[in-house]
């Protein structure tokens, strides 16, 4: 581990260690691990995001031991390796390309922070053609994002694309809704996942697992793929002979951490947050 990450592994186990239970603190900074991307970081008692400020899109999400699930990097030409990793990456070629961390293909969007609570951080993105806006709404427990405005007669998905544990390897693996099991990182995921839509990523090797959560009930499609390098897990994305997406409404999507690998408490945590 070189001096720069070393020191930044301290500073983040620091902040972790000080933090109060509800505290949620927006800082702005650089991105340095995707590029050097500008962002807002938003540290909270579960997680420190990096909302990147011109694409609108999450660049990185570490947990408290200082490990990246997301590892964006805006290298063009690494894929998988990097710039197409970042959550939500929801309007990709629907009238623009938006609410991604921004890579070569991303277009840009203008923001405001509307909310800085010391319990609450919300930002809002505007798409540069004004047809799209989403919503970022930052907790102690995890990130809400809504798409709050829809381009008339388009589409489009929510997505995970990231590396469980920091890493993409054979000790990764998922749960979701649909049964209590655990599945290998590379076993595939096509249909509806029944309600409280949910997914979640674990490594063997971290004690804590990422979810993503949908907070209405639908019938459209959702899947999960796995490549070398990262997940592709869409809520609103169906990946059969040709990938389409299908969300069309207003609707809220949560992502965190939960500090456990059991079925149960993931299961009994993503539904809480129904209440």
């Amino acid at each position: 581990m070189n001096v720069k990450k070393l020191i930044l592994l301290v500073l983040i186990q620091l902040w972790f260690c000080s933090c109060s239970e509800q505290k949620v603190t927006l800082t702005h900074g650089i991105d340095e691990t995707a590029g050097g991307g500008s962002a807002y970081i938003v540290s909270t008692p579960s997680a420190i995001y990096y909302l990147e400020k011109e694409g609108g899109g999450l660049s990185s999400m570490i947990d408290k031991d200082g490990v990246d699930w997301i590892g964006f990097h805006n290298e063009k030409g690494s894929g998988h390796k990097g710039e197409y990793r970042g959550f939500p990456n929801a309007i990709h070629r629907q009238d623009g390309s938006y609410f991604h961390a921004m890579n070569a293909g991303t277009d840009p969007s203008t923001s405001i922070v509307e909310i800085e609570y010391e319990d609450h951080v919300r930002i809002i993105f505007t798409s540069e053609n004004k047809k799209w806006e989403g919503q970022w709404d930052f907790y102690s427990d995890r990130c809400d994002f809504t798409m709050t405005k829809v381009s008339d007669g388009y589409k489009y998905w929510v997505q995970y694309e990231g590396v469980p544990g920091g890493e993409m390897d054979t000790t990764d693996f998922w749960y979701a809704s649909m049964d209590n099991q655990k599945h290998p990182i590379t076993e595939t995921f096509t249909g509806d996942l029944p309600a409280p839509e949910w997914m979640a990523f674990g490594d063997q090797k971290s004690s804590r697992m990422l979810f993503m959560l949908h907070h209405e009930d639908d019938n459209l499609p959702d899947n999960y793929v796995s490549r070398p390098d990262m997940t592709v897990f869409g809520f609103g994305r169906n990946n059969g002979e040709r990938t389409t997406k299908h969300l069309t409404t207003i609707e809220t999507f949560s992502i965190g951490f939960i500090e456990s690998t059991a079925y149960s408490s993931i299961d009994q945590a993503v539904t809480e947050l129904l209440d």
